[in-house]
């Protein structure tokens, strides 16, 4: 099992609209996340000093093979419409390559 965690801008005037889509995620999108071997997923929420707000996700990666199992996520017909719906509420980091949205972190420690 490897730990993921992610952070992304959430544009502040899509805060409420962000948080009421994540009341009711899509089943198909939840079936596709465990199909693609992640569990323990959680999203969250923090506004910084810089008056921005912030999500950071965390889950764990049980498969092995987690590209492919990205791009079998990524091919889901449910999950692009998910996506298409909530890309434009966020706000990838600076400096991250083209193709990336999620900005990585790395993992300084663990307990337990």
């Amino acid at each position: 099992m490897k730990r993921y965690c992610m952070i992304i801008e959430l544009k502040s005037e899509k805060l409420e609209e962000y948080k009421k889509l994540h009341t009711a995620v899509w089943p198909g999108v939840l079936n596709t996340i465990k199909q693609c071997n992640i569990s323990n997923y959680s999203i969250f929420l923090r506004q910084m000093p810089d008056g921005k707000h912030y999500l950071f996700s965390y889950f764990e990666y049980l498969g092995n093979d987690f590209e492919a199992d990205m791009a079998k996520m990524a091919a889901d017909e449910s999950t692009q419409k998910w996506w298409d719906i909530c890309k434009p509420l966020q706000k990838p980091l600076p400096g991250l390559d083209e193709d990336q949205w999620w900005a990585d972190t790395e993992e300084v420690f663990h307990y337990g």
